[in-house]
């Protein structure tokens, strides 16, 4: 009995070392990459990765679906994702769901890149859930249902993402899984609209324009359009413009 609390104590500490190790050269990568020493940042990376380190397999993963200091290769950076979102990662889940959204480095696939976006947004991963509802919204991968995307931007809008804001805002304009309140919209188009997102200024701009939700206003709705329009929105420029 003695012998086996021996070997299993020793097999503790030497697991204990193992993932000491891998914690501090994912560190030593971190300080590379953020220093934009991508070369250097990789080769700790790899070394963590190899001893099971999520976060380290989650940066190389990100470090091959951009470039950074490797050929970009989408299907390494799959592998890396898949290996992080494994052990939970969400940033990697959330990562390998785009992967399966757009065909990089995998065939395109809505149902696992809902799947994934899922397993992401279930541990409060906002961008995932701003996701997950967009997904709903539009039926990719799931059947269409207005609810579960404004339970999921919900979800989402309450963290403060301001694309999911703006998404709410839009379900209560138009009565998308919720009845119509154009007072409702307003207050979350103006959210997503403060924290700089053009389509929330935009519709902000609109409800301005038409007086929903709120006084008709001719100098606020061209405030916002104009914010909107320089940062490209087409649609705000052809409102200044019309």
């Amino acid at each position: 009995m003695k012998k086996v609390l021996v070997l299993c104590l020793a097999t503790i500490v030497a697991l204990c070392s193992f993932a000491q190790k891998g914690q501090e050269e994912f560190e030593k990568g971190m300080s590379f990459y953020q220093e934009e020493n991508y070369t250097e940042a990789v080769s700790w990376f790899k070394k963590a990765a190899a001893q099971g380190l999520a976060d380290a397999q989650y940066k190389l993963g990100v470090c091959y679906d951009n470039g950074y200091g490797v050929s970009k290769d989408y299907k390494q950076a799959v592998y890396w994702y898949e290996k992080a979102a494994e052990q939970g990662l969400a940033d990697a889940q959330c990562n390998l769901g785009v992967c399966y959204a757009y065909g990089k480095g995998v065939s395109q696939d809505y149902k696992q890149a809902v799947y994934w976006y899922e397993k992401a947004a279930e541990q409060g991963h906002a961008w995932a859930q701003n996701k997950l509802g967009v997904y709903y919204a539009n039926g990719y991968g799931v059947s269409k249902d207005y609810k579960q995307a404004v339970y999921w931007y919900e979800k989402a809008a309450a963290q403060g993402d301001a694309a999911a804001q703006n998404n709410l805002g839009f379900c209560y304009y138009n009565g998308n899984g919720v009845s119509q309140d154009y007072k409702q919209a307003v207050y979350w188009f103006e959210k997503g609209a403060e924290q700089g997102d053009a389509w929330a200024q935009c519709n902000l701009g609109g409800c301005y324009a038409n007086g929903n939700g709120v006084s008709q206003d001719i100098k606020k709705a061209k405030y916002w359009y104009e914010k909107a329009a320089e940062q490209g929105n087409t649609h705000a420029r052809y409102m200044l413009e019309d």
